[in-house]
């Protein structure tokens, strides 16, 4: 009975130990063509000063049929947004949409956002040539997927057809490139990306760490790349 006890402790001790408070990951699906998106890219925008959360914008490119084509827009945006209409049980996909943590949803900026949890340690190094991915290990996560997100803090769009003709538009943490880097098993790992191989207009990344599947984000850290 004491060696159960001992043991049990010694493992709480352990999982303390390795644990790492992470920001809130906020992900808002947007488009220049949607009327309805700048209020929800001005609060990404403020939310970008918070250090308990990343927030990246995903520009989706189905807005471009009504005549302004997003010079933001990445296929790839689209693809993850529909997987997580997918998990999500949601019948279409939708602007502006807020992913928090990667499994939960909401419209525009409506709802409080969680309380910092632990999670899985994320460490970004930058060198003169590579940026380097170190993954810890905490003992309430067995493993998931290791995503790099490349972004532009800060961008100004003049926009000329469509929903929102005429105006200009302030946006923030914009996504540039989606990469998964590799799986993540639950011991230690380690990435190194060339620094050629991320987009020119990018100023910053992310790095989560998310469950196969797309499912719930467990690590998370973002950094510039200047």
């Amino acid at each position: 009975m004491l060696r159960s006890l001992v043991t049990i402790a010694l493992l709480a001790v352990s999982a303390l130990a390795n644990a790492s408070p992470r920001p809130v990951v906020i992900e808002l699906f947007t488009s220049q063509g949607c009327s309805s998106c700048p209020p929800a890219d001005a609060y990404v925008g403020k939310l970008s000063t918070r250090p308990d959360v990343i927030a990246l914008a995903f520009h989706v490119n189905y807005w471009d049929d009504l005549g302004w084509r997003d010079r933001f827009a990445l296929t790839e945006a689209v693809d993850r947004q529909n997987v997580y209409a997918q998990n999500l049980h949601r019948s279409t996909v939708y602007t502006p949409q807020l992913v928090v943590d990667g499994v939960d949803d909401r419209a525009g900026t409506n709802g409080r956002l969680p309380a910092v949890k632990d999670g899985v340690p994320v460490t970004v190094t930058l060198t003169d040539r590579d940026l380097q991915v170190e993954i810890g290990t905490n003992a309430q996560f067995t493993g998931g997927d290791v995503i790099l997100v490349s972004y532009l803090r800060h961008a100004v769009s003049a926009v000329g057809r469509g929903e929102n003709a005429g105006r200009k538009l302030e946006e923030f943490n914009i996504v540039r490139s989606i990469r998964k880097l590799g799986p993540w098993r639950g011991d230690s790992a380690r990435f190194d990306v060339p620094r050629v191989s991320i987009p020119v207009d990018a100023t910053d990344v992310a790095v989560l760490v998310q469950g196969t599947g797309q499912k719930a984000i467990v690590g998370a850290a973002a950094r510039s790349l200047h």
